[in-house]
């Protein structure tokens, strides 16, 4: 298959569409991260998704919509504390776990019986969506396990070959995929991290908001993944990725008794200066959000530039930094070294 890598314009949009319509699979851009879409109420054309992904089939999809109204079929009911959500976030880099309704392909939903939707703020993706008059099923557009795309660059070098069309528009703002809560159980529970806090959630819904345990830790054995980012080893680049814990004298000492040819720093910009090693910068340790926007193009440099090992400087568990914490730790498949005396 040839892929074409065409702008995000007016005629760009309308070829995806047609091949949307058709029962193709086209790579978007969204504010978080690139899309690999295809129709989210075809059986056939998301197993499409999943073959150009080589992405395991109990790993569910994200369905993305353009308007509220498209949710009448896509779930079943939406309970009132998604109406809040919706309302203060949507559009934007923000997915609702809602039970699941009869439209959406069973493929799209891993065999649970709730789906996740969303509603992009990127005017392309939701320009697509509305010219094609499909929900789309869209996880990011990279193959399984590796970095996410935020770049249309990136997505071509996944993707060349495997679907028929990506549109450029541009770097993501975001960087890091959408922030996913479950509000079809008894209490709204966060089950991916995002740009879109667990503060911010529950001031909204003016109630506490429960940390899936698999946000910072492995699924336990057997255990089913409720969203998409929760298996073990996620996002990762050929290189090996260690997360070194702790202060900025402890990290700079550990890495400079281990600078061994291959190894690379994945480090703040206050610290390049005082490492031994080729250094991959993420932004500087108090931008969270520049961190989160830098993140997968910085793990992708560090296979550019034939790192073996990468020690990456763990960021905070909290606000966006959960976010950027909860990826690190899949890519490094949770190898984490707690430095001595760590002070984060």
């Amino acid at each position: 298959m040839q892929t074409q890598l065409l702008p995000a314009n007016e005629a760009g949009i309308a070829f995806a569409a047609r091949l949307l319509q058709e029962g193709q699979t086209v790579a978007i851009p969204t504010e978080t991260v690139y899309g690999l879409a295809a129709d989210a109420t075809s059986n056939e054309a998301v197993a499409k998704i999943f073959a150009a992904k080589g992405r395991p089939q109990d790993n569910p999809l994200i369905v993305h919509i353009a308007a509220m109204q498209e949710l009448e079929g896509l779930v079943r009911t939406v309970p009132a504390a998604a109406y809040k959500l919706a309302q203060a976030f949507w559009p934007g880099p923000l997915t609702i776990i809602m039970p699941k309704g009869p439209k959406v392909a069973d493929a799209v939903c891993a065999g649970l019986d709730t789906v996740a939707i969303r509603m992009p703020s990127h005017p392309v993706a939701a320009a697509v969506i509305k010219k094609s008059g499909l929900p789309l099923a869209a996880p990011s557009a990279n193959r399984s396990g590796l970095p996410s795309p935020t770049t249309a660059d990136h997505t071509l070098r996944d993707m060349d070959g495997r679907i028929p069309l990506i549109l450029d528009g541009g770097a993501c703002k975001v960087g890091v995929e959408s922030t996913v809560i479950t509000v079809a159980a008894d209490t709204p529970t966060l089950l991916r991290p995002g740009y879109i806090t667990k503060e911010q959630l529950e001031q909204v819904l003016g109630e506490p908001v429960a940390l899936s345990d698999a946000i910072l830790h492995k699924l336990k054995e057997g255990e089913a993944a409720p969203s998409p980012g929760m298996k073990y080893k996620h996002y990762s680049p050929k290189a090996n990725v260690i997360l070194l814990k702790g202060s900025q004298q402890a990290y700079r000492e550990y890495v400079c008794q281990h600078a061994e040819v291959g190894v690379f720093a994945m480090c703040y910009d206050e610290e390049v200066s005082s490492l031994p090693v080729p250094c991959v910068v993420c932004g500087s340790r108090q931008d969270e959000a520049a961190q989160a926007r830098r993140l997968f193009a910085a793990l992708r440099e560090c296979d550019e530039k034939g790192a073996v090992t990468v020690y990456a400087h763990c960021p905070k568990p909290t606000g966006v930094g959960m976010a950027v914490y909860n990826r690190l730790i899949r890519a490094a498949a949770f190898q984490v070294v707690e430095l001595e005396a760590a002070k984060l």
